[in-house]
């Protein structure tokens, strides 16, 4: 970003809702089918043919409007939204215009800087229900454009959540997403598969610089088909980039420009131009005479609330606060979603030590899962077992220095502690044989003894090697700690 401009991005974010069928009708959403298999009369747009609400899709879209802190009127409608795509069978789309199911809400990102986490809370405008279009497909045959519609997609559940202009960079952008995807994972109201269309986000970007004749904004672009984060951002820093430079070259002339959108072309590292933007007039909304209005009481959002758990936010305030983490592995923690965060719960409320169970977490159990591309439901060690391999090591039974090696063998062989510990030998070494050994290294290493007395304690780190030669099941840190206490009394 350039020092001369400020980025103003706000973004439009569309989530496949998790459900069995269409939002007006029963056809299937599972995602995969031969083309044009999971079609009807009602979602195809057949005359005479008459939607009827999923009920279990406006009650995850009012579970998400909780979560991200709207507000929820008592009444809300349904209104067609009027444009001719050939992937749009009915002409129009069910949506909602003025009167949406929420609005007014929030979303709160964190940036890590020096080590610290600072919240930044980014307005969401509204979040209202709509159904989806079908896809269209293009492709080149034989050198000639070959384009066909796969309508399976029609009629699919969307909720879409509109945020205010109130992010400043393409980190920003990238952060409110990853945020707002781990919170509706959270809640299980979505898969969040944006390869599978279930996630998918257009971005709002414009400039505002400031001149000799006042303060001037480009004018607004909307950037579509981005598929993964990492194209969100790039898309963003591109737009950026690419209207500064058309503003250098046009001066004052760019805000007699039209609002226009622009596609991502991922291979290119380009936005190309698609068509101007649209205003609301330009969608003839009107309400739509085959759906009733939907009530909501105080009472079901009061229930819908009391329902949802625990948020990412509050579970990284709480693992901070009440359990003594740093901010950075709480958040770690959490960004891996529900069911690990339950994996390290139920890990450190079993041995009693949060700390110790994190570093496993982070540290070991993420790594094996990321070697051998599993999830923690399919993990070999259940939460139990780590639990007691962390207790056998505080207890002594398993050496510190072999905690891994009974790890690794537990991960590659499906076995408990108990039985890692027999199966690598591993027997706790005699206080008193300890000693001894202690006594005898000492003996025959003269020039550590006289480099520990002249103040060099980690000349003693190179007898932990003899030790271990002689007996593998020393502990290194209680090896130490002995031949110090050994060396301050001679």
């Amino acid at each position: 970003m350039s020092d001369s401009y400020k980025t103003i991005i706000g973004l439009e974010v569309h989530v496949q809702l998790a459900t069995n069928s269409k939002l007006f009708c029963r056809c299937s959403t599972q995602f995969g089918a031969e083309p044009n298999t999971q079609t009807c009369p009602v979602c195809i747009g057949m005359p005479g043919s008459l939607p009827v609400m999923n009920r279990t899709a406006y009650q995850l879209a009012l579970k998400t409007a909780v979560a991200i802190n709207c507000e929820i009127p008592a009444f809300t409608k349904w209104d067609r939204k009027q444009y001719f795509y050939p992937d749009l069978p009915k002409g129009y789309q069910i949506s909602q215009f003025d009167l949406p199911m929420s609005a007014n809400g929030y979303l709160e990102i964190s940036d890590e800087k020096e080590g610290r986490f600072e919240p930044k809370r980014i307005g969401i405008t509204r979040a209202h229900l709509e159904d989806d279009a079908g896809k269209s497909i293009h492709d080149e045959v034989h050198g000639k454009a070959d384009s066909q519609i796969d309508l399976n997609r029609t009629g699919t559940p969307l909720l879409e959540i509109v945020s205010e202009p109130d992010l400043r960079s393409s980190a920003e952008a990238r952060a409110y997403l990853e945020e707002l995807k781990l919170l509706l994972e959270y809640i299980g109201v979505s898969d969040c598969n944006m390869q599978e269309g279930s996630l998918r986000c257009d971005a709002n970007v414009n400039l505002h610089l400031e001149t000799e004749n006042g303060k001037v904004a480009t004018p607004i672009v909307e950037i579509k088909n981005m598929n993964s984060f990492r194209a969100v951002e790039r898309a963003i820093d591109y737009e950026a980039e690419r209207q500064y430079r058309v503003w250098q070259e046009t001066g004052q002339r760019i805000g007699e420009a039209p609002k226009q959108t622009r596609g991502w072309d991922d291979a290119s590292g380009k936005t190309l131009p698609q068509r101007s933007k649209e205003e609301s007039s330009d969608y003839r909304y009107f309400p739509d005479p085959d759906l009733v209005p939907v009530l909501s009481t105080p009472e079901q959002v009061a229930e819908v609330r009391a329902a949802l758990g625990e948020l990412p936010a509050s579970c990284r305030s709480r693992l901070s606060a009440d359990h003594g983490l740093s901010p950075y592995d709480a958040n770690v923690l959490v960004n891996q979603g529900r069911a690990l965060l339950d994996y390290f719960f139920t890990t450190a409320k079993t041995c009693n030590d949060f700390k110790t169970t994190c570093n496993w977490v982070t540290q070991h159990v993420l790594r094996i899962l990321k070697e051998q591309e599993t999830t923690i439901e399919e993990f070999a060690v259940s939460a139990l077992q780590l639990a007691e391999l962390i207790t056998a090591t505080a207890d002594g039974q398993l050496p510190k220095s072999r905690s891994k090696d009974a790890f690794e063998m537990m991960c590659a062989e499906k076995i408990d502690v108990a039985t890692a510990i027999d199966r690598l030998g591993i027997e706790q070494v005699d206080e008193s044989a300890l000693v001894a050994l202690c006594q005898e290294l000492l003996a025959t290493n003269p020039k550590i003894v006289a480099d520990v007395q002249a103040g060099k304690q980690q000349a003693v780190g190179s007898l932990i090697g003899q030790a271990k030669k002689k007996n593998p099941n020393v502990d290194p840190g209680r090896f130490r700690e002995l031949c110090l206490e050994l060396v301050a009394k001679m």
